[in-house]
């Protein structure tokens, strides 16, 4: 019902960073104004590194196929390389340029925790034959593995969905490589429907319109009270009553 697609490490993937001075804001705001991009790099046991970079090769890599879980040779000030990925980033919020990235370095032989995409294929049977609406309700799954062996993507088959069934994480493939951390129970996608508003006819609109309205509940209290009230007149008798009176009059 789904497929992982494949993503191997990329060998011309080149990411050159420069040594810098950790400061404060400050001197991030001058590394910008410089035309580079400041960025942290750590992992593998070392000490975190200031460096900065050429915005245009990250936002190369981030809009990749593979984006962020994209495995790229870090040259360090065009000596060191070590294999790396993008982990974290920020983007200022009114212009949309990168403002600040995270690198950790990346041993190809220990596992890593990575989110991948779900993508969903086909047309459901739900949305074609019975009207429904298709719903994604999770599109991350987060799985552990080898560097090597980090999918761009998992692709679920969602032709057969139809109302009543749901497509859970424990439906997506699951390749001996690739060990799921997601809840196995987490839906994935489901077929909705939308209920349509009925609009009301001119001839009920009409009825509404001349229906005499209820007498509130709050005036028949009222004449309750009046009726029971010290001076108030007292109710007529009913026929039945004044008749048996009568008769005993006359006996």
């Amino acid at each position: 019902m789904a497929t992982a697609t494949k993503n191997n490490v990329s060998e011309n993937n080149l990411l050159e960073a420069q040594p810098r001075t950790s400061g404060n804001k400050n001197d991030a705001r001058r590394v910008r104004r410089d035309g580079k991009l400041p960025a942290v790099l750590y992992g593998a046991g070392k000490d975190a590194l200031p460096v900065s970079l050429d915005p245009r090769q990250v936002s190369r890599i981030l809009h990749s196929q593979t984006g962020h879980n994209t495995i790229f040779d870090l040259a360090l000030n065009g000596g060191e390389r070590t294999k790396a990925m993008i982990v974290d980033w920020q983007y200022e919020p009114i212009k949309g340029s990168l403002l600040h990235i995270d690198l950790k370095r990346i041993a190809i032989d220990q596992k890593l925790k990575v989110a991948v995409p779900i993508v969903l294929k086909g047309e459901a049977a739900g949305v074609k034959q019975q009207g429904g609406i298709l719903e994604q309700i999770f599109r991350e799954v987060e799985i552990e593995c080898l560097p090597s062996d980090i999918p761009s993507s998992i692709e679920a088959d969602v032709s057969e969905l139809v109302f009543g069934m749901v497509l859970r994480v424990s439906d997506l493939p699951h390749d001996p490589k690739l060990k799921f951390l997601s809840d196995p129970n987490q839906p994935v996608a489901h077929i909705i429907t939308v209920k349509e508003e009925v609009a009301a006819t001119p001839e009920a609109v009409a009825a509404d319109a001349t229906a005499t309205p209820a007498e509130p509940e709050v005036i028949k209290k009222g004449k309750q009270e009046v009726e029971g009230e010290e001076g108030a007149a007292p109710a007529a008798e009913k026929p039945e009553k004044a008749e048996k009176a009568e008769k005993k009059e006359k006996k």
